[in-house]
């Protein structure tokens, strides 16, 4: 299963920094150059390859280079991860809010 494979914890680990977010949320638009997304985050390259290099391994993002240009695009299977911790936390949530249902109407 992903889940096992790629802890929900280390994609929202990455995402709990608001530049890889905004990173995350520039890719899904449409795919960018390192150089484009360094301009309005008003950082260096190298520090928007560190932040592509956590993405990367998060699965949330993809890059491939081209001669000189590294291309970013979004990679939808951390989001993968994301959604199975989401499920299992709400199928938890909804089994207490049942019992708690059941109790109220033994009253």
């Amino acid at each position: 299963m992903m889940a096992a494979a790629l802890p929900a914890e280390r994609v929202f680990h990455a995402l709990g920094d608001p530049t890889r977010r905004a990173i995350v949320e520039r890719v899904s638009r449409a795919p960018a150059s390192v150089s484009a997304l360094a301009g309005p985050l008003g950082i260096t390259l190298t520090a928007v390859t560190q932040h592509l290099r956590v993405l990367e391994r998060c699965k949330l993002v993809r890059t491939e280079k081209a001669g000189r240009v590294r291309t970013c695009t979004l990679d939808p299977a951390g989001f993968v991860a994301m959604e199975w911790w989401i499920a299992e936390c709400r199928a938890g949530w909804e089994r207490r809010l049942d019992r708690l249902g059941d109790v109220l109407d033994e009253d």
